[in-house]
């Protein structure tokens, strides 16, 4: 039972893209403190109280089994990884165990996640009986990852196919999505090209 909610709580983490606007790496096994980020977003779910954790490899699928191989995550090949995130999202919430009430949906490229953002918005998810869609926001309402799902929606979440996200379903949900606001707008910067990682690593 995680420590920060009496609720059991499940995260896909995506892995799954190609990074094409890195360059020739793969921007999620670049290293950060040390440790490739898809492992440090990883330990931060974890250390986050979170039950159940599935990372949704694709293009690189034996280099996260390496980079992952401490952590205890159960990884997911999405054979149709190249179709786009929704195919992710879909692949990571039909792999979930039928235990989970409620699951974040974790983008890979987001290196400075903390265990507290998980743990707060758990909290979150809990008062209000896991009934609702948990969304970080900036200080200023803007929607920001990770997206904390009730079970409720994971038929509409393992739907999901090509490029679209969860977004369309987060704009429909009326007073079923309660916003969690944050100060720290770092918490959620995400990495897509080579300079925005020299940015991070000379800041880290």
């Amino acid at each position: 039972m995680s420590a920060t909610s009496e609720r059991r709580l499940g995260a896909v983490l995506l892995a799954g893209g190609a990074s094409r606007r890195f360059g020739a790496d793969n921007k999620l096994l670049a290293e950060v403190g040390g440790q490739p980020i898809v492992a440090r977003v990883a330990r931060e779910i974890v250390a986050g109280g979170v039950d159940e954790l599935v990372v949704v490899t694709g293009a690189e699928h034996d280099a996260y089994v390496s980079a992952l191989s401490d952590l205890p995550v159960r990884l997911v090949a999405n054979d149709r990884w190249s179709d786009g995130i929704g195919s992710s999202i879909a692949a990571g919430v039909r792999a979930l165990s039928a235990t989970p009430e409620g699951a974040f949906v974790v983008p890979g490229d987001l290196p400075n996640l903390e265990a507290g953002v998980f743990r707060r918005l758990s909290a979150s998810f809990a008062a209000a009986d896991g009934r609702c869609v948990i969304v970080p926001v900036t200080a200023q309402g803007a929607q920001r990852n990770p997206v904390l799902w009730p079970r409720s929606l994971f038929p509409g979440l393992a739907a999901l196919t090509g490029a679209r996200g969860g977004k369309a379903l987060l704009d429909t949900l009326g007073d079923r999505r309660i916003d969690v606001a944050f100060d720290n707008e770092r918490l959620f910067a995400d990495i897509d090209t080579p300079e925005e990682y020299t940015r991070l690593i000379a800041g880290d």
